[in-house]
């Protein structure tokens, strides 16, 4: 049986959410960001919470863009980044996003995220059995 790669990466700039959360708060980040999600992101100081919740949202459109459901309107929160103790992210995905990695063959996204300067990135792997 082959094996194909479901690929997908995101590249925020950290002004972009710093705008959206000046000018709808809260609104913005419960409708993108799960409650651990915020939790952790809030805890820090304010720069380095932006360029965590850039970051989180970069993972979430990779992933999206590697399980190829861009079109579907997925509930954001139903893809959240969790965080080890020894500082490691993995996505864990719930509701759509679960049903859709399904669809696509794959049972566990890779992820690597960045933050430097004013961007963050997010690149996000899959892998599946059989072809494209």
């Amino acid at each position: 049986m082959s094996r194909a790669l479901l690929v997908g990466i995101d590249l925020v700039p950290i002004a972009s959410i710093a705008d959206s959360v000046k000018e709808f708060g809260d609104r913005f980040l419960c409708r993108i960001f799960t409650e651990r999600e915020l939790d952790y992101c809030r805890s820090r100081a304010a720069s380095a919470a932006l360029e965590s919740f850039a970051a989180r949202f970069a993972a979430k459109e990779a992933a999206i863009k590697a399980l190829g459901v861009a079109d579907d309107g997925l509930d954001w929160r139903s893809i959240e980044v969790v965080r080890s103790p020894d500082g490691a992210c993995s996505l864990r995905l719930d509701g759509a996003a679960d049903e859709a990695a399904k669809r696509a063959g794959c049972e566990r996204l890779e992820l690597s995220m960045s933050h430097a300067g004013d961007y963050a990135v997010a690149l996000v792997v899959g892998l599946r059995e059989g072809s494209i």
